[in-house]
């Protein structure tokens, strides 16, 4: 009997499905690990970023475009093999199959090699634990499936193949909204970003008032004082309001800065961590702020030391 020939269906159905396999599996494991990142956060990790602006945006637009093809791609050569039994011993096919098992298998050979490797030098976490179950998990869902299809069993079990085929699917979906209440939708990402923006104003309107005092040895009575035409600095306004951010001078070395917040401090936002009173001044014990606030309005009160931050050459403390 002679071998079936290779039309160029067969040809872009397979490495188009294999593509789009490859990338749907790399976004799973990735927006699984983003997952493990926000809930089991690393220690020794400066801080974390914006989980959505960090890759979940992505990966979720790759699963939800990517892998449906897949499995419309993958129901056309199914669909084509029950029609004519010869399409099954395609070399290309055979090929595919028989890459993706290589691929599959030296990842779990790899992944239970770095396991161990890890274990020996005692730096297994709970976090990398989990994603190294996550792989493995993943390439030996693969390594079954695709010999199971080399074998012919899916088109003997045509019953099973649609179980699994859904099963994967309600699975794919599970984990892409779970990621809505793990990290929040990003709608509330969005606003996440706006307390974000406002705490970076307010770090650069109280750089300007410490820089105001060093010069003037005063501090400024209100936030309009601080525009320079000369150095390009005008003050910044609430991005979501439009509105100036409140300012009061509380005493000759203290003011108070306020701004109101959708929510509360989130692990990765920037007012989770600590920053100098004045950037680029050299940091010393109690010098951090700290701008962690909660929803809704919240102001922040500071007091200039005159010996951490001296005025400038030639001025004198009042």
């Amino acid at each position: 009997m002679d071998k079936p020939k290779i039309t160029p269906k067969d040809f872009f159905l397979w490495v188009s499905a294999m593509a789009f396999l490859y990338v749907s599996v790399f976004a799973f494991v990735s927006l699984i690990f983003d997952y493990l990142n926000y809930l089991l956060p690393d220690a020794l990790q400066y801080y974390a970023s914006d989980p959505y602006s960090a890759g979940i945006s992505y990966e979720m637009a790759s699963l939800i475009v990517l892998f449906p093809i897949f499995l419309v791609l993958m129901r056309i050569v199914h669909r084509d093999i029950q029609a004519d039994a010869s399409r099954a011993d395609l070399w290309i096919r055979r090929w595919a199959l028989y890459l993706t098992l290589f691929i599959a298998g030296v990842t779990i050979a790899g992944d239970l090699i770095t396991l161990i490797m890890y274990f020996f030098n005692g730096d297994v976490t709970l976090r990398f634990a989990l994603k190294v179950l996550v792989i493995l998990l993943v390439a030996l869902a693969g390594f079954a499936y695709f010999f199971a299809d080399l074998r012919g069993y899916w088109e003997r079990n045509p019953s099973r193949s649609i179980f699994l085929r859904w099963a994967t699917v309600a699975l794919v979906l599970v984990t892409i909204i779970a990621g809505f209440f793990i990290v929040g939708t990003p709608w509330q990402a969005r606003l996440y970003r706006f307390d974000d923006q406002k705490v970076s104003d307010l770090q650069s309107i109280q750089y300007q008032v410490v820089n105001y005092w060093q010069a003037k040895q005063k501090l400024p009575v209100t936030l309009a004082n601080l525009n320079d035409p000369l150095s390009g600095f005008l003050v910044p306004v609430d991005q979501q309001t439009g509105q100036t951010y409140e300012y009061a001078v509380k005493s000759l070395r203290s003011f108070e800065l306020c701004a109101t917040f959708n929510a509360e401090t989130q692990a990765y936002s920037s007012s989770a961590r600590t920053v100098p009173i004045a950037p680029g001044y050299p940091e010393k014990t109690g010098t951090n702020d700290v701008w962690q606030h909660g929803v809704g309005r919240t102001c922040f009160e500071r007091t200039i030391d005159p010996e951490l931050y001296p005025p400038y050459p030639g001025k004198s403390v009042f």
